[in-house]
């Protein structure tokens, strides 16, 4: 079986890429998806339906273009990873937890410690905790591959 992992959240940093070249060096039978990561394409995913003048009317509006991809990505996965970072709020991978959560859908959270407390009702329905893209790549390993 070949898995399906959706590397859902924080987009600032390279630990999509390590977990990636972790599972690859470690020859997982993963696939991975994500979201569109590079941010100026993501705000800007329903403009060539019109650029709307107000700001929030863009934002809606290319946030339902961007949930196109993320329903029907986080729908056929197996597993999501959701990264939480230091930087910004991200709304999106709570979201995506929550619909994780909601369909039944196993995720692994990745953040650091000291943001346990505010994500503890997410890392409550998570399946592991993990602080590294090491430990996801190990937990990826054990779940994909024991015996």
């Amino acid at each position: 079986m070949i898995w399906t992992v959706y590397l859902s959240g924080e987009i600032h940093t390279d630990w999509r890429e390590q977990i990636q070249a972790g599972a690859e060096s470690a020859g997982l039978p993963v696939e991975f998806t994500a979201p569109v990561t590079h941010h100026e394409s993501s705000d800007a995913a329903g403009d060539m339906l019109g650029k709307p003048d107000v700001p929030f009317w863009r934002d809606h509006q290319s946030a339902k273009v961007n949930g196109i991809r993320t329903k029907t990505l986080l729908e056929q996965c197996d597993v999501a990873v959701i990264r939480f970072g230091d930087k910004y709020k991200q709304w999106n991978a709570a979201f995506d937890a929550g619909y994780c959560a909601a369909m039944g859908t196993p995720y692994i959270t990745l953040h650091d410690e000291d943001i346990i407390h505010p994500l503890k009702e997410v890392d409550a329905a998570a399946m592991a905790w993990a602080q590294t893209p090491e430990q996801v790549v190990e937990v990826l390993k054990y779940v994909t591959s024991a015996r």
